[in-house]
Order: structure tokens, then sequence, then C-alpha cells
């Protein structure tokens, strides 16, 4: 059976007998298009089975309406709910999303920009791996100045605007916390990254502890892989501690619970014996007993804003260079998992 011919904007003018320009007014509903002719060339184009042709429309008007996205993972609730974010904006403004992870891996992310490059998207957003370390593999996009915007795991880059939290003074007001519960033995569960984002976490704990005195021990700063095992791996070091440690600031709560799981089951009572305090208030911290301390920041606005941002660049109405970074709120939710004073 041959194929049907596709319907074009000519025949649907043929059909209404008015021009071809007014048919292409009509589809795109146009203002200054009647109504009435309007509703004529809408019930024809469905009736015909007329399709859209975004291909021949992004040739002229040198643009995809299409957003590529780049994350770490999307396991995570809190990259989930990001990618929510970018997506609840980017629709409302006509964009679509090609979403691609790089699973911790730098080879990987440099595939996906490469990928994202060639199918022509109009702008990138893009959390970088454990592992990245320099944003050369970005050179595609900015050497032919289409915008970047880097959200959570950054690196600076003059031709980029990023999108964070102030993690230092975050973790500085999580340490902070358990300090002023009696904590002064307190550990700092981590992750092997190469970006600012962990290390101003750790930058905030150490600050908090020689703001009051407490004696920052090398030993205490545990890397791992952020996530359940990692935690009970880092409890296995913990139990091992002597004297043992009373607190724990832990850079992800997935990894605080899998600690706290972890020494619970050799019967370690929390808050009581070591108070915990976790990052990024995933659904599971309000799960876990006790309930995780944790500080919060909303992934909804993180991925919003980002999103945002970008089609301000692409729109015109700002630039790169006009914003370098944007700071989001965030604050400390008690519960707990690290009260031991009322």
């Amino acid at each position: 059976m041959g194929q049907s011919k596709e319907v074009t904007i000519y025949d649907i003018a043929r059909k209404l007998n008015i021009s071809a320009a007014t048919v292409s007014r009509g589809l795109q509903m146009h203002p200054c298009t009647a109504k009435k002719t309007m509703k004529k060339i809408l019930d024809a184009a469905e009736e015909m089975g007329y399709r859209t042709n975004p291909f021949a429309r992004n040739l002229i008007s040198r643009r995809t309406k299409t957003i590529g996205v780049i994350v770490p993972g999307l396991t995570s609730h809190f990259m989930s709910s990001v990618v929510e974010g970018i997506e609840r904006v980017a629709n409302k403004k006509g964009y679509n999303l090609l979403i691609s992870h790089s699973s911790e891996s730098t080879a990987k992310e440099a595939d996906s920009v490469k990928a994202l490059f060639n199918n022509r998207v109009d702008g990138l957003l893009a959390s970088l791996a454990h592992d990245t370390k320099d944003l050369a593999h970005f050179d595609l996009f900015f050497k032919k100045d289409i915008p970047v915007i880097f959200f959570d795991r950054v690196l600076e880059h003059e031709n980029s605007t990023n999108i964070l939290i102030d993690n230092h003074k975050a973790a500085y007001m999580a340490t902070n916390h358990l300090i002023s519960q009696g904590c002064r033995r307190i550990v700092h569960i981590t992750a092997p990254s190469l970006q600012s984002v962990y290390a101003d976490r750790c930058s905030g704990y150490k600050q908090a502890l020689l703001d009051h005195q407490v004696k920052f021990k090398k030993e205490y700063v545990l890397v791992e892989d952020l996530n359940m095992q990692g935690g009970a791996h880092a409890a296995e070091m913990i139990l091992k501690m002597r004297p043992a440690p009373d607190g724990v600031f832990v850079a992800n709560d997935l990894c605080a619970i899998g600690c706290m799981l972890a020494l619970k089951q050799k019967d370690v009572k929390i808050p009581q014996d070591i108070a915990f305090v976790g990052f990024n208030n995933d659904p599971a911290s309000k799960v876990i007993e006790p309930n995780l301390t944790t500080v919060d920041y909303s992934g909804h606005d993180v991925g919003e804003t980002a999103a945002r941002y970008l089609i301000n660049h692409l729109s015109g109405l700002s630039t790169i260079q006009d914003t370098n970074t944007v700071m989001l709120r965030f604050e400390l939710i008690v519960r707990e998992s690290s009260t031991r004073h009322k």
C-alpha cells in the first residue's frame, strides 16, 4: 500500500480558497487572523490530517524550542524534583526537553554534551558528575554562544550562570546545631567530588568547629558514595572510633539514613548516643525513626529557577554575563534525630 501524500498549507488554502499566508497565520493562531477564519483553518487542518512541520520552521527560525538537560542520575528524589521543575517552566514557554544522565562519569557527561549539541538544543542545563574537574567538554556550547546554566553541582565559568545554595552557610548551620545539642566529636560524611558543593559543605563544617573551639580531626571526615551503602560503610568506621563520636553531619539524607540504620542494628541509640543531621530533605527523612534533621532546599525551585534564567537568556531578556551566580533559599529542619536538649 502506497504512502499517502503529506497535507500542506497549500492544500488547506485551496480547499478554503484563501492564501497560504493566511493559513499559516491561522495555524499559528496569530492575533491578526479573524476568529471565524481561524476556526475554519483549524477545522480543515484537523479534517485533512495536517501535521505541523517543526523541522522546516526550525530551519527558518534557527531555533528548535528544545532545551538539553544533563543530570548525574535520576534515582534521587532531589534530582527528580529538579527535572520536574525544569519541565514545568519549559513546557509553559513552549519548550521541550532532551534529558541525559552522566551516571557520575565525566566521559559519559562529555558524550551527552556532544549529543545534545548535535541535536541543536537552544540551551543547556547541567549538574556535573562527581569526577568532573573542568568544563573543557562544554566548549562546544561556549564557542557558539549557546547559553549554559549549571545547577547544584557547579564549576565557575565566565560564560555560564550557576544556580545553587550557600553550601558553606548551610553546613555551618547544620554543624552549629549539633554543637548546640552538646556534640563535640562530630563526624562529617561527604562525597569524592571535585566541585565546590561538597568542598563548601566541608568548609562550613570546619568553620563551625573552629568558631566553637571544637578541635577538627581529619579522621572524622569520611569520604563515601552518598547512598545507603556508603552510609552503612561509614557506620562500620564510626563503630571503630575511640572515643566514640557523638554527632554526625552527612552531606546527603540517604547516606545519613544508611548510616543510622547500620548503627541502630548495633544498638547505638539515636540521638542519645549519637545525633544526626542530613542534607536535602528527602521524603525518606520523615520515614526513618527517629525522623532525620536535615537541610531543606527545594529541587523544584532549583529546576524552575534554572529553566527561567535559561529561557530569559534565549528570549533576549538577559545575558549570561548579567548573572553569574544565583543563590537560593534553604533552611534547617530540626527533627528527633538531633534533638538532645528541648
